[in-house]
């Protein structure tokens, strides 16, 4: 007769836990381009399967990071970065203008604890937004840099030139003004305010694009990564809304509002479910916004999206549905992307519509426009 001890409960618990973990050592990456305007009337054909490519190509950008067993960080810049690089969208190339004709973008970056490849980071560091940018080609890539360098940059939020000068040095892509032009969002500029479509500002001119291509002009553009080790990022960019007020700040750069991405290790009964379950003893969600900002920031809808999860034991889904109901009773359209470390995602809006994607192991990326949209 055998006299081996059986395994206690413990060691059971601890065995079920470390397979169910290295079963769920998953990555994925779910992106928005905007919330808001956007309708079937106004669309055609083209320029919705126009929208899709660029969400794919996004998608493709950020999966390639992830595939190769990137940060959750980098695979998020990568899928925002294609989007501020696309005219499609009110981000980077494709940002309205304020009052004054002038361009003035914002970017946001959160992580859930530290990217494995720079130990060095503190946990405390979390995160770090930047507003009134002028000559930033892909605001997000500056966000990068700066939160990587806490000796140069060691705060949490950054505005204008300071911020700009800062990136040069470290070798971020700084452009004249002018590169932000676009005849559709000046178009837009100008009629807003009731004047003639000219004159264009010095060095620009008629492009023959269609203005009517854009459907989102208040738009924003995010992307939540989780990577092979855990780690969830937020990345979050925009150029404002249309004719803002010269130095407006929206949602997008201030932590809380528009952004949020944090973990938290489970207690009491929580934690004992969990680990008799096999899921992690630790926990941690991403958020980003988009849509009408001031709302965003009046309702902290992004942390509150969070801390309903970690505090109240709500799904995701839930607490998203919730805080963008909320929005909408106040008069805010808009919607958010979430993420958590077990790799479910919310895709919540209270509008037409939202450009949405996600795209997992399979290297499948599906996209949806419309409300009612399936992704695919």
């Amino acid at each position: 007769m055998s006299t081996e001890k059986a395994p206690s409960v413990e060691s059971q618990l601890a065995l079920i836990s470390q397979s169910s973990h290295r079963r769920r050592s998953k990555y994925v990456l779910v992106i928005h381009g905007g919330a808001g305007t956007m309708t079937r009337a106004g669309s055609t054909p083209g320029k919705i399967e126009a929208y899709r490519v660029a969400l794919r190509e996004a998608l493709d950008a950020g999966y390639k990071v992830l595939s190769e067993g990137g940060e959750a960080m980098d695979a998020a810049v990568a899928a925002v970065a294609a989007m501020e690089d696309n005219e499609l969208f009110n981000a980077g190339k494709g940002a309205v203008f304020n009052v004054e004709g002038k361009n003035e973008l914002e970017a946001s970056l959160m992580l859930s604890k530290p990217p494995c490849s720079h130990p060095e980071i503190p946990p405390s560091r979390r995160g770090l937004g930047l507003t009134l940018l002028t000559r930033t080609r892909n605001p997000s890539k500056l966000a990068r840099a700066l939160y990587l360098k806490p000796t140069l940059a060691p705060h949490t939020f950054l505005s204008g030139s300071n911020a700009e000068m800062i990136g040069e040095k470290l070798g971020e892509n700084m452009v004249d003004p002018s590169y932000f032009f676009t005849e559709r969002r000046w178009k837009e500029h100008r009629r807003g305010l009731g004047l003639p479509d000219e004159p264009y500002p010095a060095g620009a001119g008629k492009t023959g694009e269609d203005d009517a291509l854009d459907m989102n002009p208040k738009g924003t553009v995010g992307a939540v990564a989780l990577d092979v080790n855990g780690c969830i990022c937020s990345v979050t960019s925009t150029g404002g809304r249309t004719n803002k007020l010269v130095g407006r700040i929206g949602d997008t750069p201030l932590m809380a509002s528009g952004y949020w991405a944090e973990s938290w290790e489970t207690t009491g009964w929580r934690r004992m479910w969990n680990r008799f379950t096999g899921k992690p003893a630790e926990q941690a969600i991403g958020i980003s916004g988009t849509g009408d900002g001031d709302y965003f920031i009046r309702h902290a809808t992004a942390v509150t999206i969070a801390h309903r999860v970690r505090y109240l034991g709500e799904t995701i889904e839930a607490a998203s549905a919730i805080a963008v109901e909320d929005l909408r009773k106040d008069g805010g359209d808009g919607g958010v992307i979430v993420l958590d470390n077990e790799g479910n995602v919310s895709l919540a809006l209270n509008c037409e519509g939202m450009y949405r994607g996600v795209i997992r192991e399979d290297g499948v990326g599906k996209v949806a426009i419309f409300h009612d949209d399936v992704l695919d």
